[in-house]
């Protein structure tokens, strides 16, 4: 196995025990960075010679028996809204073309300390504002959407461009393209990884999470991440944790939901059948499946607009009415449309956020865990505007992408997405597992079950 083919765990480990220099790794992540990215496009800044200055030096304090932890000399991208000192934040928009980051974020200075290699930059639907990411291709096929907003992070976690990665999420922007490219994606709980230095889109629905090769990935760069820091007003005071879910496989006793409603309506039936036979798997490791009724389904799309258009409107008052030929148009409109949204439409969609809150913590008494399609179909081909269903129904493809994944960012519940098959044209599904606040090493425990009966993971080599 080539070292740009490790899993984040595999490489730590062979780090540690000098069975891979830092220095070998990086350079086989940037070799492939060099040969995969005229076809992929999932960089807006590649770092390389940062990254081999800090390979070389990760090697030399391996080598002085100095490593920081499990992500020593591992190389990694940033989505473009994450500032890293000296480094261009552009959010993969002309309106910031010319800026550059004078401080790291909070995320990125944690991982800078735990040793992580910074690659480059990953692209981001314009300002995080979109779940396609049009510039970024698909690992798995060049011709269909990467998905977004995280788009960059995943196809370069995917084709092996980067060994984890970092998005963000606040409708679905890890999920969704973690689903699509066939990774691990992470939204965790609101609050729980702090979001300083990191350009928003919706305050109140932000979210910072990884994205990784495998489950057990996750608990490494998520016990990094989490924390408090003040400069976050959303961040919670939570301590430390190994997140790590061990090597047991034995999931007795654990309740998994399974809804009735909402997460299999409009759904491909590839989708379905992939996500309900990764559901048995689970009941076969011993879980017991328990029918849940997701409540509010009918206010999950009102709230959702309700809450972010206004609230990114407002992050882009200033640069809307200086510059605002510097926008793409699709990101422009939905800007321009906050400003004619009423103040009473916010106020309505936070009080039904604050229903829907105690009606899931409700629901989450009765279950450990749901599980549901992370997204209703695979990725789509570049350029379709929309999804029609059996029923008639027809769908834009991004309504369609957000629908399952925005009631996670409502209730500021923490999901996980990760791979569960293919579809006849060799695309990757994915589900998504939904658990209590701070239930993220539940989640990752059921994860880590799942994939453990599951043949080795298959790298995509950017078709």
């Amino acid at each position: 196995m080539r070292p740009y083919e490790l899993s984040l765990t595999e490489a730590a480990d062979a780090i540690r025990t000098g069975r891979l220099s830092p220095v070998e790794l990086v350079d086989s992540v940037l070799d492939r960075v060099e040969r995969l990215e005229p076809r992929l496009n999932a960089y807006a800044t590649v770092t390389a010679e940062r990254a081999r200055r800090a390979a070389r030096a990760a090697a030399d304090d391996a080598a002085a028996d100095r490593l920081r932890g499990p992500l020593h000399g591992i190389p990694m991208g940033l989505k473009d809204l994450i500032d890293v000192a000296g480094v261009a934040t552009t959010a993969s928009s002309r309106v910031r073309a010319d800026h550059r980051a004078q401080a790291d974020s909070t995320v990125a200075a944690r991982l800078g300390a735990s040793g992580a290699v910074l690659v480059g930059k990953t692209h981001t639907h314009e300002f995080a504002y979109g779940l396609t990411t049009p510039q970024t291709r698909n690992a798995w096929d060049t011709g269909r959407v990467a998905g977004g907003s995280s788009g960059g992070s995943a196809v370069a976690v995917a084709a092996g461009t980067a060994t984890f990665a970092l998005g963000t999420d606040t409708g679905g922007s890890i999920r969704v393209p973690a689903a699509l490219n066939g990774v691990v994606g992470l939204k965790p709980t609101y609050g729980l990884v702090p979001r300083h230095g990191v350009t928003s889109l919706s305050w109140s629905l932000d979210h910072v999470g990884p994205l990784t090769r495998t489950v057990e990935d996750q608990a490494l760069v998520l016990a990094v991440l989490a924390g408090h820091d003040p400069r976050d007003p959303a961040s919670l005071a939570v301590p430390p944790r190994d997140y790590r879910p061990g090597p047991a496989g034995d999931l007795t006793g654990l309740r998994v939901g399974v809804p009735r409603n909402y997460y299999f309506e409009r759904v491909d039936a590839e989708v379905e059948a992939a996500v309900r036979r990764a559901v048995d798997r689970l009941e076969a490791l011993g879980a017991r499946l328990v029918e849940v009724e997701i409540p509010m389904t009918r206010y999950i799309q009102a709230t959702q607009w309700g809450l972010m258009v206004p609230e990114a409107t407002a992050y882009h008052e200033r640069t809307l009415r200086a510059a605002p030929e510097l926008y793409q148009a699709d990101v422009r409109i939905l800007l321009e449309a906050g400003e004619l949204m009423p103040a009473g439409d916010h106020l309505r969609a936070q009080r039904s956020r604050t229903l829907m809150r105690r009606e899931w913590a409700r629901m989450l008494e009765d279950v450990d865990v749901i599980a549901a399609p992370a997204v209703p179909a695979t990725a789509v081909p570049s350029g379709q505007e929309t999804i029609t269903w059996p029923d008639g129904t027809v769908e834009a493809v991004s309504d369609a992408y957000v629908r399952l994944s925005a009631p996670a960012n409502l209730t500021g519940v923490p999901s996980l997405s990760l791979p569960v098959g293919h579809d006849t044209a060799g695309l990757p599904i994915g589900m998504q597992l939904l658990g209590r606040p701070l239930g993220e090493g539940v989640l990752l425990r059921v994860g880590h079950a799942y994939e453990r009966t599951r043949p080795a993971r298959e790298p995509a080599d950017a078709a």
